[in-house]
């Protein structure tokens, strides 16, 4: 019976508005319970990233054991996974631990500022390893990119990338159009067994778009957890990230957080 528990798998951001701190509110926001295994820490405000400090994967098993053994779970999301060993760990936890749990994979592999975050052996290992076990893969444009191989300019090369990451073995790919140019964000969901979805919102003019591709993953994991198809948690998160930039409280000088407090 779904609980609407969610294990998280990702890194800190110290402030707050991306990573496992969004996740924990959007999650809680979407009637969900959070838990966390923190991969890395990071001194991080709205003007970039810092400093960061790796958690041994040792204690990123533990994290994930202790937490599955006694609460357990009813959805995973992982984000960002920085080396090739946690990668592995993580997947190894699950496959041991929580094989038939949705999982949901935001693939952070690419800075705002278009750096790549992961190295080839490590993105060769997301690809064999962990999207084979997702249920839904959520890229933006620059990931699906560096995942396929393809450069995508319009909305036809979003379908054509999100049909190529399917053969990776995921149940659906949720390919984010907020990188291409346009009065209008357009994301396409790829269901292997249900077809395609589309979703078109008028876009937000702000800089405060901190975290939403964290956030937009976790919003679809509560609803996973709780019980959802994957079309229709989709589609709520959806709403619910939207809503999120429209009433974001304009926090910091560079790219601002969201109001993840705010109910659907």
């Amino acid at each position: 019976m779904s609980k609407g528990r969610v294990l998280v798998v990702a890194g800190s951001d110290s402030g707050g508005g991306a990573g496992i701190q969004a996740d924990i509110k959007a999650i809680t926001a979407l009637k969900g319970y959070a838990a966390t295994a923190v991969t890395a820490l990071t001194a991080q405000n709205t003007l970039g990233v810092h400093d960061l400090m790796a958690v041994p994967e040792g204690f990123i098993r533990r994290q994930m054991e202790v937490v599955l053994d006694d609460i357990g779970t009813d959805a995973i999301k992982t984000g960002m996974l920085h080396r090739r060993e946690v990668v592995e760990t993580v997947v190894d936890v699950i496959e041991e631990f929580a094989p038939d749990a949705p999982l949901v994979v935001d693939p952070v592999m690419v800075a705002k500022g278009g750096a790549r975050l992961l190295d080839h052996d490590t993105v060769d290992v997301v690809k064999a390893r962990l999207i084979l076990h997702a249920t839904l893969l959520t890229p933006n444009i620059p990931e699906a990119e560096a995942l396929t191989g393809l450069e995508i300019h319009d909305v036809d090369d979003m379908k054509h990338a999100a049909e190529m990451l399917l053969t990776l073995g995921p149940q659906a790919v949720l390919m984010k159009g907020g990188h291409l140019p346009g009065d209008k964000v357009v994301d396409i969901l790829i269901e292997a067994e249900h077809g395609m979805n589309v979703w078109e919102a008028p876009r937000v003019d702000t800089r405060h778009t901190h975290g939403t591709g964290c956030t937009l993953a976790s919003a679809i994991s509560a609803g996973l957890a709780r019980g959802l198809k994957v079309r229709d948690a989709v589609g709520q998160a959806s709403a619910y990230v939207h809503n999120a930039i429209i009433s974001a409280p304009g926090l910091g000088q560079g790219h601002g957080p969201l109001n993840h407090a705010h109910t659907l």
